[in-house]
């Protein structure tokens, strides 16, 4: 029991990435931009990992290269000759400066060694750099992200002539899900922002040379024309009580502000639409309404499969949220939903769509794997639906896993799974009910040829 209760003091597993990597995504979503770590070389090594495994593309990412004497007085200087040697080498627009842990932990004033960088470089052109401070002691990799879209947001967008265009800060969703925004956004007469998009740098075509940095992303003249949007969409509950980019453009720029949780699922999608509809003067395009009327005819045909069926579903707040609401819709019960985060959202926010269902399910943020592994054992869950982190437990427990959102490093595909809208959804409940279907085939001692 003792040491149990010793291993219960500690992490394992957890059910989080670290904030530096967030922020380099956000970077990678920028036109010629460069996400540059303060601290060591292994952060930025498990931070490539981590990308390449998942979007199956070249990542560079830059580092001052902490050594002993650095940690010990200071990385200021590696910092200095860093950003310079990106500067011969690279040729960026943009530099996007990420703290972590150690140069954190330390003390380094990143903010005030940009400004010396920029007073002893007068002579020479530089790129637009942006920092951001991203210690992963204090927050998730969705930390990291949403902190750097609201510096990069802060520090380019600017004031002007009011445009007829909409902002969108979709959070992390896969390349898939940015393409498929930008279709509705053209589908509906609008003029749109999104950021960041790396729908083009983190899943491209092949090369017939090496590119230092990929083709795409959002711009810093977009960026900067977000200040005189029309209107700004920024997904996520979990950004309900904290300052976003979006706050602050409302805040500074009073660029009108609609938040709203993932389009996934009809209700949420349905939202999203109608919010369209509100901002373009438009009705609905046509194929989205015969999208949405095949996915509610699928969720009679599948009904039968799927009703009362056990789901435990894991990973980031906004995706959890969004997707435990979905699954109730379909008459799945998501008897755990569970989170590496501490913000409180998942618990406020779950338990009010549950009761709604007339349904009692289990809440935990803050936790990891190994907790979500022994709050498993008791569930008899006919599923999981989350990332790669998460597949050892399904192994164990002999449950299918569904892959959904970040970081899926085991399949091929991860960046063009399509998670938001009608279509997005009709994919993910397919994919679902053939799960369901195709355990029961397996566990069947006579099988089945029709279902």
């Amino acid at each position: 029991m003792k040491t149990r209760e010793k291993l219960d003091a500690a992490t394992q597993n957890p059910c989080k990435l670290c904030a530096p990597l967030g922020a380099s995504i956000v970077f990678r979503g920028i036109r010629g931009a460069l996400p540059f770590l303060h601290g060591s070389q292994g952060c930025s090594t498990y931070i490539r990992r981590y990308l390449i495994n998942h979007f199956r593309e070249p990542v560079d990412i830059a580092s001052s290269n902490f050594s002993e004497e650095t940690t010990i007085f200071g990385g200021k200087q590696n910092l200095l000759d860093g950003l310079k040697n990106i500067c011969r080498q690279y040729q960026p627009e943009i530099i996007g400066v990420a703290s972590t842990c150690l140069s954190e932990t330390i003390g380094d004033d990143v903010p005030m060694i940009l400004r010396e960088f920029f007073l002893k470089s007068t002579s020479e052109i530089l790129p637009k750099i942006v920092s951001v401070s991203t210690p992963s002691y204090s927050g998730t990799h969705m930390d990291g992200f949403h902190n750097a879209v609201l510096s990069v947001v802060s520090a380019i967008a600017a004031r002007g002539n009011k445009l007829r265009q909409i902002g969108i800060f979709p959070g992390l969703v896969s390349s898939a899900d940015i393409r498929y925004l930008k279709e509705v956004m053209g589908d509906f007469g609008l003029d749109h922002v999104i950021l960041p998009d790396y729908s083009e740098t983190l899943d491209g075509g092949p090369w017939t040379e090496y590119q230092k940095i990929q083709q795409g992303g959002t711009s810093v003249g977009q960026i900067a024309s977000l200040g005189h949007s029309s209107g700004i969409i920024e997904f996520g509950d979990s950004l309900k009580m904290k300052e976003t980019a979006g706050t602050f453009l409302e805040k500074h720029f009073s660029v009108p502000r609609f938040a709203s949780g993932l389009p996934i699922g009809i209700k949420l999608t349905d939202l999203f639409f109608k919010l369209l509809e509100k901002m373009s003067g438009r009705e609905i395009p046509s194929k989205y309404r015969l999208a949405r009327s095949r996915l509610v005819d699928s969720y009679v045909d599948g009904h039968k499969h799927l009703f009362e069926k056990k789901a435990v579903v894991y990973g980031d707040e906004d995706i959890v949220i969004a997707v435990a609401s979905f699954l109730f819709e379909i008459g799945v019960v998501p008897v755990l939903c569970a989170t590496g985060a501490r913000t409180g959202t998942i618990k406020r926010v779950l338990p009010e769509i549950a009761s709604a269902y007339d349904k009692k399910i289990t809440v935990c943020e803050g936790i990891d794997f190994e907790q979500i592994y022994e709050k498993t054992e008791n569930l008899d869950a006919d599923f999981m639906i989350g990332n790669s982190k998460g597949y050892y437990i399904a192994r164990k427990r002999g449950i299918p896993l569904i892959r959904i959102g970040f970081p899926i490093h085991d399949r091929i595909g991860a960046q063009r799974i399509l998670h938001l809208g009608y279509r997005g959804t009709q994919q993910l409940f397919d994919r679902i009910v053939n799960t369901v279907i195709e355990k029961r085939q397996e566990a069947s001692s006579v099988g089945y040829s029709y279902i």
